[in-house]
């Protein structure tokens, strides 16, 4: 009984803290930040998720991506990613600050998406990744989401929405369409607004050594 003072005064300690670490000190260091006016473009970065995005946000969660792909670029001795050109500069704070929830990313297996809208501006050649992702690449290890698509008959003429240019096992047969869902057209319209090679004072482009 004569611990429990000291055990007591452990356990603020150790919960004081932890406020101090996961909440006064970020939100004293990055509270201030907001939107940049870029004066020559006329616009403000980062700019904020709008549209059909704002869904494709949620699918993205819900769909696990999270788990395989990150969404920051990094800058240090070992890495590449500016080299692989997953992105022109480094990812910092203030690229984060309109997300509801910022897809930081568990692990790394797949390709970073920071900026996947700047390197990929077709949605049918994403939504055939979604698809059949072994088929555009045969060594990855990426599953498909084919749930998040519709295989319907052709009635009278193909559909503007149907997937074009589908190959292997799982492809449409003859007289048969691929249909995106409304969760499917979220999930890329999401990864296309992914563009973070906007100018930011804090993270300039790194220059060639």
């Amino acid at each position: 009984m004569n611990k429990l003072p000291l055990l007591f005064t452990g356990i603020l300690i150790a919960f004081g803290a932890s406020w101090l670490g996961l909440v006064a000190y970020p939100v004293s260091n990055l509270g201030h930040l907001q939107p940049l006016d870029d004066e020559d473009t006329a616009g403000y970065f980062p700019p904020s998720v709008s549209g059909l995005a704002v869904a494709g946000q949620k699918v993205y969660a819900s769909a696990g991506c999270v788990y395989c792909h990150s969404q920051q670029v990094r800058l240090d001795p070992t890495s590449t990613d500016i080299a692989k050109k997953l992105g022109v500069r480094q990812t910092v704070p203030r690229d984060y600050i309109r997300e509801k929830t910022a897809f930081l990313g568990k692990r790394r297996i797949g390709q970073d998406l920071s900026n996947v809208g700047a390197r990929i501006s077709d949605a049918n050649a994403l939504h055939q990744y979604l698809y059949e992702p072994a088929t555009v690449t045969p060594w990855g290890k990426m599953p498909s989401y084919r749930y998040l698509y519709k295989t319907t008959k052709v009635v009278s003429q193909p559909s503007a929405d149907a997937i074009q240019g589908l190959k292997g096992p799982h492809a449409p047969p003859a007289g048969y369409e691929v249909i995106p869902t409304e969760d499917a057209k979220a999930l890329v319209a999401y990864l296309l607004s992914l563009n973070k090679n906007y100018p930011l004072p804090e993270s300039p482009e790194p220059t060639a050594k």
